[in-house]
């Protein structure tokens, strides 16, 4: 099997190091590993393969002989550097919200629009991470049925920050169980915008004119973007004091009538999906056991019956895994069978 040089950009952050663990569990074929990162990680190393290796400073000269560079460092970082990534003959495979939007870019969930991946120019962006574990749910349905129209509640954990998010909630639940008192008098070195331990807050990224935050208009758009439909979207994020895993109350319209046991035929059938729901044995989906693990897990599937045609869903996935790395793994490894 032919190897290939990999570079991780942003290697040492939560997503990043993912990607690397991602890398090794799959069994993706690397000859090398190149994890890169800022000037302010270098001197750490990365564990792959039972080997300990130093970060490389990322900048636009870093790709010599790179195959595939993963990148999760930021929008500002990805706009910047990807394009020597491609200058020096590698594909790029972007994390971050800098090309989603792109029409020169393709958006791409593998089970969802696989041959979007073949498309590209050089870049292929990955989606947000609470679009991706509700795609790959929503496109069986309706390939099926037929979606209308589409109402989500999320429920994000602090991962899908960053470890800055991590570090405050541990920090905050540190000084609650010293102090025993559930509401902070004082906050330090705060990166959310507001006391995430025992409490949550309907506000993830920035809001925008019309009320909505960006993250609630990325799940629209890019749910449209890779499912190659014009479905209405509607979102409302929260951010929820979980260390990993999201969340999402799903409200389906459909085209045609589908009874809940149709409806979980189908999911059961459906890659990177995994029912869950018994709820005479209090079986549904968590977060805290979805994390570390890679399906959209599905549950409370029922019939709404204040629309017609109407579905529920409550659906968790592990958003540093299926939400970020393995998604990017799995479009590189779209990529390499193609040659092989």
């Amino acid at each position: 099997m032919k190897e290939y040089n990999v570079a991780v950009a942003g290697a040492t952050g939560v997503v990043g190091r993912e990607m690397i663990n991602v890398l090794e569990e799959s069994g993706f074929p690397v000859k090398k590993l190149l994890p890169l990162a800022s000037e302010r990680s270098l001197g750490k190393e990365v564990n792959f393969k039972g080997n300990k290796i130093k970060v490389e400073l990322l900048g636009e000269d870093s790709f010599k002989d790179i195959d595939i560079a993963l990148f999760s460092a930021g929008a500002s970082i990805s706009k910047k550097i990807a394009p020597f990534a491609v200058q020096s003959g590698g594909v790029v495979i972007d994390n971050s919200s800098a090309f989603r939007m792109d029409k020169e870019v393709p958006l791409v969930v593998p089970e969802v629009n696989p041959q979007d991946a073949f498309k590209h120019n050089g870049i292929i962006a990955n989606p947000n991470c609470s679009t991706i574990q509700m795609v790959v749910v929503l496109k069986p349905i309706h390939d099926m049925f037929g979606i209308k129209r589409v109402i989500v509640s999320t429920y994000q954990s602090v991962s899908g920050w960053g470890k800055e998010a991590v570090d405050q909630l541990w920090s905050e639940l540190d000084e609650i169980v010293k102090n025993r008192q559930p509401l902070l008098k004082e906050r330090v070195e705060k990166v959310l915008p507001h006391q995430i331990a025992f409490n949550l807050f309907p506000h993830i990224d920035i809001f925008t004119d019309d009320g909505y935050t960006k993250e609630e208009l990325k799940m629209a758009n890019e749910t449209n973007k890779i499912m190659h439909a014009d479905l209405g979207v509607s979102a409302t994020c929260v951010r929820v004091p979980v260390l990993i895993s999201h969340s999402e109350a799903i409200n389906i319209e459909l085209n045609k009538s589908a009874t809940p046991e149709q409806i979980k035929e189908v999911l059961s059938n459906a890659s990177g999906v995994k029912v869950m729901d018994d709820v005479a044995e209090n079986i549904y989906p968590m977060p805290l056991y979805a994390a570390g693990y890679n399906p959209s897990y599905v549950g409370r599937i029922r019939k709404d019956s204040t629309i017609d045609n109407g579905i529920w869903l409550w659906v968790v996935s592990d958003n540093l895994k299926k939400g970020a790395a393995l998604n990017a793994v799995q479009i590189a490894e779209l990529l390499i069978k193609e040659k092989q």
